[in-house]
C-alpha cells in the first residue's frame, strides 16, 4: 500500500510539474478610468485635462511600467467592427494624427508605437443594459427607496474615485482601481441589483446576465488575438469591466492572468 501511495504521489508531482512547464499566453487587463470623460455610464468620473504637461508626464511614467509586461499585442475598448482604430493608429505612426485625451490613445496608441507594433486591436462589443426595467420593478413592488439608496451609494463611490484622482498621479489612480479590493467592490455593485426581481420578472438578475454576456463576448474577441504561447496581450478597458474580464481570463485554462500589481510590486 505504501508503494502505491508513493507512486501516486510521484505521479501527482510529475503532472503538476509538467503543467507548470507548458508555456501559456499571458493576458493583463488594465482597468482604466475614462480620461476623455466619455459620459456613457450611469455615474461618470470627471477627469481633468490629461493633455496638460503634468498628466502627460504621469502617463509617460505609466507607460514605462507597462513596458515591463512586454506586450506583443494591445487591445482597447473600441468598436471591434469599426475601421477607425486601424486608420487612426496608422496615421499616428505616420505623424498625421494627433492623440485624443482618451485612454485608448494616451495609453494604447502611445505604448504600441513605442514597442513598434503595427496595429492596435479594438475588441469592444456593445450590449443592452436595461436599468429602467429594474427601476420599474422597484416602483411596482414598493422598493424604490432601497434602489435609490443603492444608486446613491454607487454615486458616492464614483465621487470617492474622482477625489482620489484629483490628488494622485495617473499611475497611483490605476493602482487604486486595479487593486483586488476595488475590483471586488465593483463586482459586488452589480450583484447588488440581483434582489430586484421575482419569478416571472427577473429584472435585476437579467440585468446582471446581460452585463456578463457583454463581457464574455469581449473576452472572446481578446482570446481570438492569441496566436502563440508567447503572446502577452495588454487589454486597456474601463474599470467596471475589470472584475469580469479578470474572471474570464482566470477561468480559461489555456492562458495566464497577469495584473498591474505584478509590474509595480504594489498590491
Amino acid at each position: 500500500m505504501r508503494k502505491i501511495s508513493l507512486f501516486l504521489g510521484f505521479m501527482a508531482i510529475s503532472i503538476s510539474s509538467l503543467s507548470q512547464s507548458v508555456a501559456r499566453p499571458e493576458i493583463l487587463v488594465l482597468g482604466a478610468y475614462h480620461m476623455a470623460n466619455r459620459g456613457r455610464d450611469i455615474f461618470n468620473l470627471q477627469a481633468d485635462d490629461h493633455l496638460a504637461p503634468k498628466r502627460q508626464r504621469e502617463i509617460t511614467q505609466l507607460i514605462e511600467i507597462l513596458r515591463k509586461f512586454h506586450p506583443t499585442k494591445i487591445a482597447i475598448e473600441a468598436d471591434s467592427e469599426s475601421p477607425r482604430v486601424a486608420r487612426d493608429y496608422s496615421d499616428y505612426i505616420a505623424g498625421k494624427y494627433t492623440l485624443s485625451r482618451d485612454e485608448t490613445n494616451q495609453i494604447g496608441f502611445r505604448l504600441a508605437k513605442e514597442l513598434g507594433h503595427h496595429a492596435v486591436y479594438p475588441v469592444n462589443v456593445e450590449g443592452e443594459f436595461p436599468t429602467q426595467r429594474v427601476v420599474n420593478y422597484a416602483k411596482a413592488h414598493g422598493s424604490s427607496d432601497k434602489l435609490d439608496a443603492l444608486m446613491a451609494t454607487f454615486g458616492a463611490e464614483v465621487k470617492q474615485e474622482q477625489d482620489f484622482l484629483e490628488s494622485h498621479s495617473v499611475l497611483e489612480m490605476l493602482q487604486y482601481l486595479n487593486s483586488d479590493s476595488m475590483v471586488a467592490r465593483e463586482v459586488a455593485q452589480y450583484y447588488a441589483v440581483v434582489p430586484f426581481g421575482e419569478s416571472g420578472d427577473y429584472a435585476g438578475p437579467d440585468l446582471l446576465a446581460l452585463w456578463y454576456e457583454r463581457n464574455i463576448r469581449i473576452y472572446h474577441n481578446i482570446a481570438a488575438l492569441l496566436e502563440s504561447p508567447d503572446d502577452r496581450i495588454l487589454v486597456i478597458y474601463g474599470a467596471g469591466h475589470l472584475g469580469w474580464l479578470r474572471q474570464d481570463v482566470a477561468s480559461d485554462a489555456t492562458v495566464t492572468l497577469r495584473k498591474l500589481a505584478d509590474l509595480t510590486g504594489q498590491p
